[in-house]
């Protein structure tokens, strides 16, 4: 599968993936953030990242020894990475004790650390490589409107009902996202518990619902990829919102259409 390898075409996907969440309402003021990590370390670091000191790291993983890591850093904004991706994203390269890494970053640096999510990234990073043999995984954070919105409705706060309110609007949103999304119930955000229960749900699918704060999604081909899985799933929560705006009336695709999208596609999905 190809991906981004170059440090150049991480951070310019980077970028892309922080301003198409800012379009969508995603990550206002400094929330959102985005990582990517790879085996091997990009040749043109230093074009980017010349200055080295060493980092602790948030929680231990050794299991990605060795790895290197671009990171947004705590406080930026998404929308400014593509404009400046050395003033807003970091790269780590972990240890071999997983616990340390040697930090690099630029002189023009408007942060203070990587993001306060780093734990909860890593511990999704570290689970994907060890299960599927990775070389190049992306996690990223946001708070895409709709979707936050829906996980205040009680009635909806579990897979099924989410993903039926969600997935009934568009055929290509089933299409793309044929798990659809994991939904959590709120739990305190950067906790040990959101952490354990990120982890575990993003194993069998891509996109997971942090009820009443936002999302987290996990891609192999790039930062942008990730996004678009969002952005379909976030079309649907908007369908939804708009719908009962208008009191219900709205059809929808029935059960039985998308059975018929089902088949058409030959998309494996335990949903319907």
């Amino acid at each position: 599968m190809n991906h981004p390898s170059t440090a150049a075409d991480i951070l310019a996907s980077m970028g892309q993936a922080g301003s198409r969440l800012d379009h969508m309402a995603a990550c206002e003021a400094g929330a959102g953030n985005i990582s990517v990590s790879v085996r091997d370390t990009p040749p043109d670091l230093d074009d980017f990242f010349p200055e080295t000191s060493t980092i602790e790291l948030p929680v231990t993983v050794p299991g990605l020894a060795g790895w290197t890591f671009f990171v947004t850093g705590s406080g930026c904004r998404l929308r400014d990475v593509a404009a400046d991706p050395e003033a807003n994203v970091s790269v780590v390269i972990l240890g071999e004790d997983g616990k340390t890494g040697t930090w690099r970053t630029s002189p023009r640096k408007a942060y203070v650390r990587p993001t306060s999510e780093f734990n909860s990234h890593l511990g999704v990073h570290e689970d994907q490589v060890k299960r599927r043999g990775l070389d190049f995984h992306v996690v990223i954070h946001a708070q895409p409107p709709y979707l936050v919105n829906l996980s205040h409705i009680a009635e909806l706060r579990n897979d099924r009902d989410f993903n039926h309110a969600i997935l009934r609007w568009e055929p290509e949103t089933l299409v793309q996202v044929p798990q659809g999304i994991k939904v959590l119930d709120f739990m305190v955000p950067g906790g040990e518990e959101l952490g354990a229960a990120n982890v575990a749900g993003l194993r069998d699918h891509q996109v997971i619902l942090w009820s009443k704060h936002g999302i987290m999604v996990r891609s192999d081909v790039s930062p942008l990829g990730a996004v678009d899985k969002v952005e379909y799933l976030e079309a649907g929560a908007m369908y939804e919102y708009r719908n009962r705006a208008i009191g219900g009336i709205g059809e929808g695709l029935s059960d039985e259409q998308i059975h018929r999208v089902i088949e058409a596609f030959g998309i494996e999905t335990d949903l319907y």
